[in-house]
C-alpha cells in the first residue's frame, strides 16, 4: 500500500516545474527554432525534459530576472 498517496504529489510537482520551464522558455530570448525544440522535449519527456533545459536550456528573459 505504499505509494499511493505520493504518486499523485509527485504529478503535481512534475506538472508545475513543466509550466515553470515552458513559461521561461517561451520568455526567453533564444530563437524560435530552439523554442519550439524545448518546448517539444520538455512536453514530450516530462521529468528528463526539465532537468535538461534546467542545465542546459537557453538562458535570459524570464529566468534570469529570479
Amino acid at each position: 500500500m505504499f505509494g499511493y498517496g505520493y504518486n499523485g504529489i509527485i504529478g503535481i510537482i512534475v506538472l508545475i516545474a513543466d509550466v515553470y520551464a515552458l513559461v521561461n522558455i517561451l520568455g526567453s530570448s533564444a530563437s524560435p527554432g530552439n523554442k519550439i525544440l524545448w518546448v517539444l522535449v520538455v512536453f514530450l519527456l516530462p521529468v528528463i525534459g526539465f532537468i535538461l533545459w534546467y542545465f542546459m536550456g537557453p538562458r535570459g528573459g524570464a529566468r534570469a530576472r529570479i
